[in-house]
């Protein structure tokens, strides 16, 4: 499974977004991902993928496609 895909999976097991709803140009506040919420995504996509976001800077006005782009340049 790659990067992507996990980010999805994540954000539709634990944080209960519709897997239709997942796109890389939705905020992730209009998924209801609020502050709290993307604190925990963050350490489950940190455990699950093995990566440091400490320096990303992420809010819920990001949407999915920034997300990924900070996991993927963390992975790098």
């Amino acid at each position: 499974m790659d990067i992507t895909q996990q980010v999805s999976t994540l954000l539709t097991t634990k944080m209960g977004v519709p897997r239709q709803a997942v796109s890389p140009e939705a905020a992730l506040r209009d998924l209801g991902v609020d502050s709290l919420a993307l604190e925990e995504l963050r350490l489950l996509i940190e455990e699950d993928l093995d990566v440091d976001l400490e320096n990303a800077v992420l809010t819920p006005r990001n949407n999915v496609g920034e997300l990924l782009a900070a996991v993927h340049s963390a992975a790098a």
